[in-house]
């Protein structure tokens, strides 16, 4: 592999800046009118009209029932795992290759991560891997009086003896998995699917959005994502979530992010432990003139991820592509070197010619205070974590 060749194509593609960083924000659209309505209006905090209508909006662009605004991913996977009757002394299912959050927000429950290894092709959960793992690790026996999900019977891990609550696939990069089977995986086995679709806003799986597959999806509008509130996060869902709906999950959702308070005219009552991550005006603001320019956003994007493919399949270097049946949004683009120690020296090569490409991250199991939790080797999440290489992908628009 030619490092020069590879840089000097970069440069091209973003010509005149002097640093060219992994993923910057675009603000094309009614981002400054509607942050001044905000302000001019003095709600800016958790109470205002851009909220409702973000929701309402990614209701609508997702083909969700339902959705609530919250202030990160985060947040919002930890509220997702908390409804969903996660607790305690659980298991989790999830995988090696992700951000960080997706096994922390899982920690906050109190609950342990099992990581089954990812599909090469989609770097998400594999469901070979989950389907081998579940026959030869999980007994069905009575759920508990206190369980939340539907059915007479729970799985439970034999070796660990713990009820297994919940499975968090991811949609990595905003390349679906195949999340249809990992949803027929785990309905067979009555666990809850919560989707991670953190980086897969405009991300579609056989014509479906990402996130509305399982019993809830989650995504983060972080500044680096395609499309940003500043900091904030969604849960969608699709079951029992239509507001003013019997034991709706969005209204229940939308009462724990705002500290489980019940309504009153002066008196301050609450009936839960609550949170306080409830999405402010002013990042909906944002977010909201955002979500009306993502399809120019998801175009660009896509244009550059064709030039991309063609230029380094042109070369003989493997690319991340977009597997059969789906259709990512191109959150980051990334390509494969042949080991750990190529993947290094083109870092550093690049890094020294300011432009600002990052590797995987490392595998959740690897840290320190996820070394004891389960996996099944994790073969392939090993394979991408030595070898793959994240290349500038802001859009230009």
């Amino acid at each position: 592999m030619t490092f020069s060749t590879i840089t000097s194509f970069i440069k091209e593609l973003f010509p005149g800046q002097e640093q060219i960083h992994l993923h910057e924000p675009v603000f094309a659209g009614n981002e400054k009118k509607y942050l001044e309505e905000c302000i001019d209006s003095t709600f800016v905090s958790s109470v205002g009209p851009f909220i409702k209508r973000l929701e309402d909006k990614m209701a609508v662009y997702t083909g969700a029932e339902g959705a609530v605004a919250v202030v990160n991913g985060t947040a919002a996977l930890h509220l997702a795992l908390k409804v969903a009757g996660v607790q305690p002394g659980d298991e989790v299912i999830t995988q090696p290759l992700s951000f960080i959050a997706t096994a922390n927000a899982i920690a906050y429950t109190g609950a342990e991560a099992v990581f089954l290894d990812i599909d090469r092709d989609t770097l998400g959960l594999s469901p070979g891997a989950l389907k081998r793992w579940l026959e030869g690790n999980v007994e069905m026996r009575g759920c508990p009086a206190n369980d939340s999900r539907g059915g007479s019977l729970c799985p439970y891990n034999i070796k660990t003896g713990r009820k297994i609550s919940a499975c968090v696939p991811m949609h990595t990069l905003g390349v679906p998995c195949r999340i249809d089977e990992i949803v027929e995986i785990c309905h067979h086995y009555n666990i809850p699917v919560i989707e991670d679709a953190a980086e897969s806003i405009g991300s579609f799986y056989k014509d479906r959005h990402t996130g509305t597959f399982g019993d809830m999806g989650i995504f983060s509008f972080n500044g680096n994502k395609t499309m940003t509130t500043g900091g904030g996060g969604m849960i969608v869902c699709s079951r029992q979530c239509a507001a003013g709906s019997p034991r709706s999950l969005a209204d229940r959702l939308r009462h724990l992010s705002t500290q489980a308070k019940v309504s009153h005219p002066w008196e301050f009552r609450h009936d839960a432990i609550g949170y306080n991550y409830r999405m402010p005006n002013v990042n909906a603001a944002l977010g909201l003139a955002q979500l009306e320019k993502l399809p120019e956003i998801l175009g660009s994007k896509k244009k550059l991820h064709e030039v991309y493919r063609e230029f380094f399949l042109e070369k003989g270097i493997a690319f991340l592509e977009d597997p059969p049946g789906a259709e990512s949004n191109h959150w980051l683009n990334a390509f494969f070197c042949e080991s750990r120690w190529e993947r290094d020296d083109f870092l550093q090569y690049a890094h020294d010619r300011k432009i600002f490409c990052r590797p995987a991250w490392n595998l959740l199991p690897s840290l320190p205070m996820f070394r004891h939790c389960q996996s099944d080797g994790n073969e392939n999440a090993a394979w991408a974590e030595e070898r793959l290489v994240n290349i500038p992908s802001s859009a230009r628009i």
